[in-house]
């Protein structure tokens, strides 16, 4: 791979994870958004059962995106590391090169489609 190639993928996870941080901020406040004590069971405020089962779905799942996304950050903190170190596009179960298709499409992968296939 040459240099140029490795400052386009560098390029394109500074960019990446720079959109998954206003992303992930952007989640934490939703997930982090506080009520008032209108919505606690057995108040006055309205809310019926079917509201508060609804607005406990979509913090679970807004909580759950949140951790994809983290997870995400650190895979491209890793990719990252590897440009740095010389190890990028190299699978680490194969060590055979990682096709640049496939680079292109998830940058921050690890592996080449066959080992990530074994893998799952």
């Amino acid at each position: 791979m040459t240099k140029a190639d490795l400052e386009r993928f560098r390029s394109a996870l500074v960019a990446l994870r720079d959109r998954l941080t206003t992303d992930v901020s952007h989640l934490t406040d939703e997930a982090l958004r506080t009520r008032g004590g209108d919505d606690l069971p057995g108040s006055s405020g309205g809310s019926d059962m079917a509201d508060l089962g609804s607005d406990n779905y979509e913090h679970e799942f807004t909580l759950s995106l949140l951790e994809n996304q983290e997870q995400t950050l650190e895979e491209i903190d890793e990719a990252l590391k590897r440009i740095e170190q010389g190890k990028f596009g190299w699978c680490e179960e194969c060590r055979e090169a990682i096709p640049k298709p496939r680079l292109r499409a998830l940058p921050y992968t690890r592996h080449c489609v066959d080992c990530a296939r074994k893998l799952q």
